[in-house]
């Protein structure tokens, strides 16, 4: 099943608010509310994009070691994926899909990230939980995602139905400003050079990551 067959199916049973999730009806047009504005704000388009300079930065992993991407650059391409965190379902298939992906995107020479605004611990969690062999890195206050021009602060009403889910950002992200990456996937080539870049703000959306392959194989440096 692809990545977006997986997610359909998922909100599918959300919404239908199928144990597990036994979500209540009246949470969904908020939430949708939130995700349309979002689109309707342009942020998305105004974001970084392919022909652009992707900023560099340092991050701890999930172990509290230090992750440059100058240094992941000099080894090949490399492919950051910004996500919002463990609390996030979507999030965590994307990342298990890319992790199945991983032996092929390594074979072409090329690092991958997954970034967040959440803690370390949290960041550990989603290590173990799904079995991830790799780096998950944490953006205090995504400083990072503002400098790729995806950090956006959540609506009033949306941190308020988050508290009634207790869904407590600053708790997972430590820090309490309510913001969010846009979910994004970037392959940056190893002269700094953004070459393909995702930016939806429909998080139930997300691209699969057998669409990394081909560019990252015209700048393989395997």
């Amino acid at each position: 099943m692809s990545l977006q067959a997986t997610l359909d199916a998922f909100k599918a049973d959300f919404r239908a608010g199928k144990p597990p999730y036994n979500a209540p009806p009246e949470i969904h047009p908020i939430m949708e509310r939130a995700t349309q504005e979002l689109i309707a704000s342009g942020q998305a388009g105004r974001a970084l994009k392919a022909g652009d300079r992707a900023p560099n930065f340092i991050l701890n992993d999930a172990h509290g070691q230090p992750v440059s991407s100058r240094e992941l650059l000099a080894q090949g391409p490399l492919v950051i994926s910004f996500y919002r965190g463990v609390w996030c379902p979507y999030c965590n298939f994307e990342l298990q899909a890319l992790e199945a992906a991983l032996p092929a995107i390594r074979a072409t020479g090329a690092s991958l990230v997954a970034i967040s605004p959440q803690i370390a611990v949290n960041s550990l969690k989603s290590t173990r939980t799904h079995k991830l062999s790799f780096p998950i890195l944490s953006d205090t206050h995504n400083d990072v995602a503002a400098a790729f021009g995806i950090r956006y602060a959540l609506p009033n009403y949306l941190v308020e139905l988050y508290r009634q889910l207790k869904n407590n950002l600053p708790a997972f992200n430590g820090e309490d400003s309510w913001t969010l990456p846009i979910p994004a996937r970037y392959v940056v080539a190893p002269d700094g050079t953004i070459v393909y870049a995702e930016v939806n703000p429909d998080y139930t959306h997300r691209p699969e990551p057998e669409e990394l392959l081909p560019v990252l194989k015209q700048y393989s440096v395997a």
